[in-house]
């Protein structure tokens, strides 16, 4: 069912134990709404917009409702029964790099660790960003303060990127993020690299189909191997980007980096990720890097877990009424109550999902 339409721009979800519905505004005057269904039936007749514009994630953590914009991270404390949380939002985290590509930041929680997706500001790191021929900067010097996830105290305010520490890197793009509840390991769903083909010579098919975009595991230290390496579907590993003399099959220095717990379809793009009791869903925004091939992955889809670990399959849970890309999924939430509900920026709609009998 429709929670809410007229939300364009709107990016990732959360829920809290009263039924509220926050979401980030990535477009408007207003960076979340806050939703109320007063009546039972499963649509919003209350809504409100308030705090600084321009969002990409919200999270709720320990009474607080957190924001994260380009830049910077905020909270509000919050005051049971009301919508919107009064006062003006405590700064968290100030001085985010936000220039160049992968400017939007994510949010995962665990006790008072905030970790924070700071994506990569180019492809591949190459002298000249997207060109053709153009070798990979070696050392990538963007690494010391992006392609990675950063870790803040949660609780601590006027922090800036320097009171973090780089939590994990080689991480081009992981705005899917999210701690597994039961438990504070850290997830997360990466965006591989584009332009296989038109900057390196390898076929259209190729390019279509690599790199697989990444389930990840990540530990304090890890390094998941960007710029210098990407996941190559055929080889079912990590192997040598062409930037830095790779050939599509050459592992070389790859074999050090840590490799993905799961592989989806290249391109897909994942922009956010939450768990359920026995799996992960994941909305993909859509891909498009895989012309002239079609155009693929616009969904949510569920991944099962057994024994604490994905199976390695995945399930198609949701994908567009009108055609296969018409979903353009930029959200998904699991609520206390276990119903699931997807955010859509491009078609500024937020729906919930919810069991029915015999299902």
């Amino acid at each position: 069912m429709i929670v809410a339409r007229e939300l364009e721009g709107v990016r990732q979800v959360t829920v809290g134990s009263d039924g509220i519905v926050y979401g980030a505004m990535a477009k408007g005057d207003a960076g979340v709404v806050a939703l109320r269904d007063t009546n039972g039936d499963g649509r919003a007749d209350e809504r409100v917009l308030f705090g600084p514009a321009k969002a990409n994630d919200v999270k709720l953590h320990d009474g607080f409702l957190y924001l994260a914009l380009a830049d910077r991270i905020v909270r509000w404390k919050l005051v049971p029964g009301q919508l919107q949380p009064p006062g003006e939002p405590e700064l968290i985290v100030s001085g985010l790099p936000a220039d160049k590509s992968h400017q939007a930041k994510s949010l995962a929680f665990s006790e008072d660790a905030m970790y924070v997706n700071i994506g990569a500001p180019t492809n591949s790191c190459q002298e000249k960003d997207r060109t053709k021929d153009s070798p990979g900067a070696d050392p990538c010097a963007e690494l010391e303060q992006r392609a990675g996830i950063w870790l803040f105290s949660a609780s601590r305010a006027g922090q800036s990127q320097a009171d973090g520490s780089r939590y994990a890197t080689g991480i081009r793009n992981a705005t899917a993020l999210a701690v597994r509840p039961g438990t504070t390991q850290l997830y997360g769903g990466t965006h591989g690299r584009d332009q296989l083909s038109t900057n390196w010579g390898f076929s259209d098919a190729y390019n279509a189909e690599n790199p697989g975009e990444e389930l990840i595991v990540i530990d304090k230290g890890d390094d998941f191997g960007w710029p210098y390496c990407y996941y190559s579907i055929e080889v079912k590993a990590l192997v040598l980007a062409p930037e830095y003399g790779g050939n599509g099959k050459k592992v070389d220095r790859c074999d050090k980096m840590k490799e993905p717990v799961m592989v989806f379809p290249a391109h897909w793009a994942p922009l956010a990720l939450a768990f359920s009791g026995d799996g992960a869903y994941v909305a993909f925004h859509g891909s498009w890097n895989r012309a002239p091939l079609p155009q693929a992955g616009y969904r949510v889809v569920f991944a099962p877990f057994a024994d604490g670990k994905p199976t390695g399959s995945y399930t198609t849970f949701a994908i567009g009424s009108e055609s296969e890309t018409w979903l353009r999924a930029s959200g998904v939430a699991v609520a206390p109550d276990g119903a699931v509900y997807i955010s859509a920026d491009k078609n500024g709609v937020i729906w919930k999902v919810v069991k029915t009998e015999g299902t």
